[in-house]
C-alpha cells in the first residue's frame, strides 16, 4: 500500500499550502519549519523526503528513532515527538536536535541530568495541553509558568519554545483558538524577561490544521500523513 504514496507530490503540495498560509498571514516562509513525521514510515520514504531537499523529521519512540539514526548516516535534524518517558531520555538527549514533548519538571530535570553527563545543552519544548483534553499529555496552561520558572533554572536544558497538539476536528477553524492561546502564551513569558528564557519556537498544526496554525504564528508544523499518507503501525 505504500509505495503507492506519492512523497514527492505530497511534499510539493505541502510546500505550497506552507506558502499560502505564509502569504495570508504575511509572513516569510523561511520562518516556518516542516517537520516530516517519519514515525512508523521505513527509511526508504524518508529518502525519497531526503532526495526533495527534507532534513528535519520527527519520530516518536527512542528505540525507533535510534534504529533509524543508525540506518542513515547523513545528517538529519532529528526531533523527538512522543511522549517521552524518563527511563528512555537517554535513548534520545544527544541525538535529536529538539525535543518537543517535556510534559512536567520532572521529565526536564531527567533531561537535564542526562544532558550533564553528556556534557552538552538539550534544546526543549514545554508541551501544553492547549485545549485541556483528558486523554492528551501536556502542561494546563496554568502549569506553564511554573514550569518555565523551574526549567530556567537547569544549566543543561534550553527551554525554547512552546509545543502542542490540538484536538482532532472536521474543521481546522476550530483549534485557531488554540494556537492563538499557545502564541499568547508564549509571548507573555517572553515579556516577563524571566533569566535564561527567551522562547522563539512555537511548535503546532499536523496534517489537518497547519495552515490555521501557520496564520496563527507557528514557527514548526509537524506533518505525516500529509506526506507519507496514512498511518502503519509497525
Amino acid at each position: 500500500m505504500e509505495d503507492r504514496v506519492n512523497v514527492a507530490e505530497n511534499i510539493d503540495a505541502v510546500r505550497a499550502k506552507i506558502n499560502a498560509a505564509c502569504m495570508r498571514a504575511g509572513r516569510d516562509p523561511a520562518d516556518v519549519t516542516l517537520i516530516a513525521v517519519s514515525k512508523t514510515k521505513p527509511v526508504s520514504m524518508i529518502r525519497e523526503c531526503m532526495a526533495k531537499g527534507i532534513t528535519v523529521f520527527g519520530e516518536n519512540k527512542a528505540q525507533e528513532l535510534t534504529k533509524k539514526i543508525e540506518e542513515i548516516p547523513e545528517p538529519l535534524d532529528w526531533h523527538f515527538i512522543g511522549h517521552l518517558q524518563r527511563n528512555k531520555v537517554k535513548y534520545v538527549a544527544g541525538n535529536v536536535k529538539l525535543i518537543h514533548s517535556v510534559d512536567s519538571i520532572r521529565l526536564a530535570e531527567a533531561v537535564d541530568a542526562e544532558a550533564a553527563k553528556k556534557n552538552i545543552v538539550c534544546d526543549i519544548l514545554a508541551e501544553v495541553n492547549a485545549a485541556g483534553e483528558e486523554s492528551k499529555f501536556g502542561l494546563a496552561k496554568e502549569e506553564v509558568y511554573d514550569f518555565v520558572s523551574a526549567a530556567s533554572s537547569l544549566k543543561h536544558i534550553k527551554l525554547r519554545g512552546l509545543m502542542t497538539i490540538a484536538p482532532y476536528v472536521e474543521d481546522p477553524e476550530e483549534n485557531r483558538l488554540y494556537f492563538r492561546l499557545l502564541r499568547n502564551l508564549l509571548i507573555d513569558i517572553n515579556s516577563k524577561n524571566i533569566d535564561n528564557i527567551n522562547m522563539d519556537v512555537l511548535s503546532m498544526g499536523m496534517t489537518g490544521d497547519y495552515e490555521v496554525a501557520i496564520e496563527e504564528g507557528a514557527t514548526m508544523v509537524r506533518v505525516g500523513t500529509g506526506i507519507f499518507g496514512d498511518r502503519h503501525y509497525l
